[in-house]
Formats: structure tokens, sequence, C-alpha cells
């Protein structure tokens, strides 16, 4: 009898212990997911959501996400000779200039606004920039370039009635001070402009130098080139017309000052480069601009040309298909002729097997390198001997519309360094480093 009953609570009790343990397994497994879906804290630096504005975050540990913060602030570069980018046009940018020191680069944009970018250290995350609205009703800026110092700034503009000239610069002392009396930044103002100057044609080129050779002023001569034949100078202080000099190739390319203010040289509709001197008088003014040299070797159109920085020299590029440098260097005054002392090949292909077509050439401060562009394409090339240096495809998402060198090194991350700007119809302006010799 007492066996029976023995056996018959078997079952029932080890039901009861199974029970017990389910039920306190739950309660140990809900305290433990209540205490991890509690946030940490510390009483003694409790941070209210707005501190996070205020506070700098704390570095992570973890490379990759040190990696993802890294790509946030500074966007991936297209190529490893882009430094940076300035930021601001909404529409394409059609001119470039850098100022005299090198210190200052405006654009000119479609969205008819001036920019003018300071830069202290080309490596920046931003940089300041002074806006210049043109005024309503005006046309849109296609060319730009400093005039006297980095105060002066010559603004070409095109349009239905044809192609106007215009220079700003500071503000007037009354001006200036009516600004600071309500609490503004004084802006620029326009001290000239010239409407029509080209007989309604389009503006091909615009470009400043100062008058440095010979009995010149040292004061800022213009070269405007329009897609007719004719080439004009102007004074960047006053706007009064220097001169006129016709091509008679039927139509311009381009045309270029030399560094010093001595040679206008033009490429246009042929293959030879024709060349002017400007002639300063006894006054320090310009006196006369006769043709003086012709550089003839080419075989077809001369599609862009450039002086060397000692204004001795002058590279061009041809549609047929070779690059030439030429010294002008010679007594012209007693018929010596200009000459070519070296011709290579344009080194870069197209999908037909034929050379590239440049679309325009900078030559860098140094003289050792040759900055080109076709399309959207950057290449750097060694001056001497055509070498590429290297390339960058696709460097602008659209044609590129300028290239210019910075006149003097400027400072970078990892020291002073030469600089090249381009721009774009892309809306961009980017800055690069040179390639390494």
């Amino acid at each position: 009898m007492a066996d029976a009953a023995a056996s018959s609570s078997s079952p029932a009790l080890l039901v009861t212990l199974v029970t017990v343990f389910l039920g306190l397994l739950t309660f140990v497994l809900l305290a433990l997911r209540s205490r991890a879906s509690k946030p940490e804290s510390s009483p003694a630096h409790a941070t209210s959501p707005t501190d996070f504005a205020t506070q700098p975050a704390k570095k992570s540990t973890n490379p990759k996400q040190r990696s993802l913060a890294a790509k946030k602030a500074h966007p991936q570069r297209h190529h490893h000779l882009e430094i940076n980018m300035l930021k601001g046009h909404t529409d394409a940018v059609t001119g470039i200039a850098f100022s005299s020191n090198g210190r200052g680069i405006a654009s000119a944009c479609a969205d008819r606004v001036i920019r003018v970018f300071k830069l202290d250290d080309i490596s920046a995350k931003s940089f300041k920039f002074l806006r210049l609205n043109l005024p309503s009703g005006s046309n849109c800026p296609t060319k730009i370039t400093f005039g006297h110092g980095s105060s002066q700034l010559v603004i070409a503009t095109e349009g239905m009635s044809g192609t106007g000239l215009c220079m700003y610069s500071s503000a007037s002392s009354e001006a200036a001070t009516a600004a600071k009396e309500q609490g503004k930044p004084a802006q620029p103002e326009m001290k000239w402009e010239l409407k029509n100057v080209h007989d309604k044609k389009g503006l091909v080129s615009l470009v400043s130098s100062p008058a440095t050779f010979g009995s010149g002023n040292g004061g800022v001569i213009l070269a405007s080139s329009s897609e007719g034949t004719d080439i004009k100078l102007w004074t960047a202080d006053t706007g009064k017309c220097l001169g006129t000099v016709d091509t008679n190739q039927l139509k311009n390319t381009m045309a270029t000052l030399s560094p010093n203010g001595r040679f206008l040289a033009a490429a246009a509709f042929t293959a030879d480069v024709k060349i002017w001197e400007v002639v300063y008088g006894k006054d320090n003014q310009v006196k006369e601009v006769p043709k003086v040299m012709q550089l003839k070797g080419h075989k077809s159109a001369v599609t862009w040309l450039d002086f060397t920085w000692d204004s001795e020299r002058i590279i061009t590029a041809s549609k047929d298909g070779s690059i030439r440098i030429w010294n002008i260097n010679v007594r012209y005054h007693m018929d010596e002729d200009p000459k070519c002392i070296k011709v290579f090949k344009i080194p870069t292909l197209d999908s037909k097997g034929n050379p590239v077509l440049y679309d325009r050439l900078a030559v860098s401060p140094d003289n050792q390198i040759l900055a080109v562009t076709y399309g959207t394409t950057l290449q750097w090339l060694r001056t001497e001997t055509g070498e590429i240096l290297d390339t960058a495809e696709n460097a602008h998402d659209e044609n590129i519309t300028c290239l210019v060198w910075a006149p003097q090194p400027l400072p970078t991350e990892s020291g002073k360094s030469l600089i090249l700007a381009t721009a774009s119809s892309d809306k961009r302006v980017k800055l690069w480093c040179p390639p390494p010799l």
C-alpha cells in the first residue's frame, strides 16, 4: 500500500520541479532583457540632446568609423593630383583668373555672379569669398581678369547687344564709410564700362599683363580678341583704347600677351601665328603696335598658344598633331626670324588613332610643365620633351572652359606648391598640384 502511494506521487513531484525551474529561468531572462534595454548614464556627466551642438564629438576608436567620418569631411577626390574644389557656383563657370600674388582667384559664372575666393590654404575645407552680383539686366559674364593688383577686376559680358567690358574696384572712401555705419561690407564699385566693343562680335579671349618692359609705366594693359579678326588693347585703369590690330586670318581662335607686356600673339584660322610688339613712347604711354614676327612651320591651324614666363618663348599646339617651341628672343628689327627649337608629336591619340586636338594649354611658372586640355580631360606634359607626366580623364563632368596657373607657389598642407586651376560648364572650379618631374 505504501509502495503504491510512493509510486503515484513521483510524477507529480517531477512536474512541480520542472514548473519551478522554468519559472526561475523565465524570471532571469526577463531581468537580463530589462537591464540590457536601459542606457548607461553617468550622473556626474549627464548630457542633454542640445549639448551635441556645442560639444566636440568623441573620436571613434573603430578604424572603419574613422574612415567614414573622414570621407564625409573630405569627399573622395577624382584624381590624386586634385587638391580642392571651389564651391558655390550655380551655373557654368565661364572664366577664372588669379591675382598677381596668387592669393586670390576670381570666377565669372553664367549665374551673373562674380566670386573672388581668398586662398590662404589650398587644402582648407572651405574658402572665404567676395560675392559681386552684376546689375539687374546686365549681360552674362564670359571672361574675367585682374587689373592692377588684386583690387581691380575687368569683366567681359556678352548678350544680344554685343560684347561689353567693365572694371570694378574697391569702393570709394565715402561708400566704405557709409557701409561701415550700416554694419555692411563695402561692395566693389564699377569704375568704367564700355559697350559693344567689338561691333557685336563675340569675345574669344581677355587677358591682362603689366607693362614692365622697356619704358612701360608698369600699368596693366588688357587685350580683348573678338571671334572676328580684330584684337584691341586697353588700359585697365581707365578703359582707354590703346590700339587695334587685325589678324586678317578669317577668324580668331585666341590671343594673349607676354608676361612682361611687350608682345601680343594670336592664333587664328590659318597655320601661322602673328606677333605684335607693344611699343611705348618717352611718356611711358603706348605709341604703336606694329607686327614684328610671324611663326611659320605648322601645316594646319594653331588651336592654342602660350608664352613662357620669361617672355622669350612661345609654345603652340596645332591641328597637324604637333607641338612646337619657338625662340622669339631674336633681333627681329634686323630681319632675324624667330626659330623653332623643338617639335614633338601630340602624345595622345583618339579612338581612330589620330592625335587629339588640344583645346587650350598653359605653361607652369617654372616653365617645366605644360598643362593641356581636350574635352573633359586634363593632362600634364614635360615641356622640353612632350612626355606625358600624368592624365586626369574626366577631370570635369563637362568640357573644361578655363585653364590657368597661379603665378606663385601657394601654401598647402604639405608645403608650398605650384597650383593649377581649371573651370568647366559643370559648375565647378578645381585646384590641382603638379605631378613630380
